[in-house]
């Protein structure tokens, strides 16, 4: 493995350092100040120059992140912010718009998208008729129980950084489901893969709809960044889109009042049902990668935010399509999970300088 420039194995860092710390790991810290105080982030660094903070009291999504200095995960004016501070249903259901922060923010468990209304008839209980959900659900906000991280050496020689947890959305007449996150990266390596499984806990039959709000800032984030990806057509997008005409290729410089651009794509999967799909700035030679599962993932949005004081680029695969959850229910494309069922999500992210 080659750690900052120079090639090592696990006897080459033995005699180098006493410590595998000098070379990367993971570190368990506590954020202190401001609205930001109380969350534990475990920080990972690879050695090869990648460096991310995984929010445990966020959902486990991860935070800031960059390479070789340079950030590329977005960080917005919210921070990272307390989930206690969190009102659900604030600002009718927009209240999810003040904890938005980070490369990757999850949506679900059982709701993604726009507010919405739905019956709840499979919950059994005659108060509760409907479950009303606000902006892309309420997993972002829950806090994990920290099973574990650290480093581990494998039988090939090489070393996985990683750590794992599990996020549990539940009420009492409402949903079970529990979300088990596993995040892994190499020492001296620049790819970082999600692994997560969702289940439901619970004895009755429970929707379940999935989306990571995968989201690009500034440094990696400016104007002629090139968007590349297999894109067979786009399905949908946004009234704004034909307004202000920018280009969802390459990348304009932030503007004064932009309104976010929204496009759904539709994406030509490859031999092994997965696409790629990248974001590339020349003048740094870097290069940000999404390899995602278009059979986990059937639907891809995305989203341009180029206002100034927000400038971020979002990729969002999604198990739905933009029409949300009533149509969902409506067309029969909702997944619902029987009690005892999983569904399981492998994703992975790649920079190259």
């Amino acid at each position: 493995m080659k750690i900052h420039g120079q090639d090592h194995d696990r006897r080459s860092l033995a005699r180098h350092a006493g410590d595998l710390a000098a070379a990367g790991g993971v570190r368990l810290v506590e954020l202190q100040d401001g609205v930001e105080r109380g969350i534990r982030v475990l920080e990972f660094r690879s050695g090869s120059g990648l460096a991310f903070d995984v929010l445990v009291d966020r959902a486990m999504d991860i935070g800031a992140a960059e390479h070789g200095g340079v950030g590329f995960g977005w960080q917005s004016p919210t921070g990272f912010r307390n989930p206690g501070l969190h009102e659900y249903r604030d600002e009718d259901g927009l209240s999810w718009l003040r904890s938005f922060s980070g490369l990757i923010v999850t949506a679900g468990m059982d709701h993604t998208l726009f507010t919405a209304e739905g019956d709840a008839s499979n919950y059994h209980y005659p108060p509760k008729a409907t479950t009303w959900n606000g902006l892309h659900g309420r997993v972002a906000n829950i806090p994990a129980k920290l099973l574990g991280y650290g480093e581990e050496w494998q039988d090939d020689g090489s070393c996985v950084l990683w750590c794992e947890g599990e996020i549990r959305q539940a009420a009492v007449f409402g949903e079970h489901l529990r979300l088990r996150r596993r995040i892994e990266c190499d020492l001296g390596g620049d790819e970082i893969r999600l692994h997560d499984v969702v289940t439901n806990h619970g004895s009755d039959v429970t929707p379940h709809m999935f989306l990571y709000h995968i989201n690009l800032g500034w440094p990696f984030l400016e104007e002629g960044v090139r968007v590349e990806a297999p894109i067979a057509k786009t399905l949908w997008q946004t009234d704004s889109v034909g307004e202000q005409g920018s280009d969802h290729l390459v990348i304009d410089p932030p503007t004064s009042k932009f309104v976010e651009q929204v496009l759904e794509h539709e994406l030509t999967p490859g031999p092994d049902g997965r696409a790629q799909v990248r974001a590339v700035n020349d003048r740094l030679g870097m290069t940000v990668e999404l390899d995602v599962d278009l059979q986990a993932f059937p639907a891809f949005f995305e989203w341009m935010h180029l206002r100034e004081g927000g400038y971020a680029l979002g990729l969002e695969p999604s198990t739905h399509h933009v029409a949300g959850e009533q149509a969902a229910r409506d067309d029969g494309s909702m997944i619902w999970l029987q009690a005892g069922e999983s569904r399981t999500y492998r994703t992975a992210l790649r920079v190259s300088r």
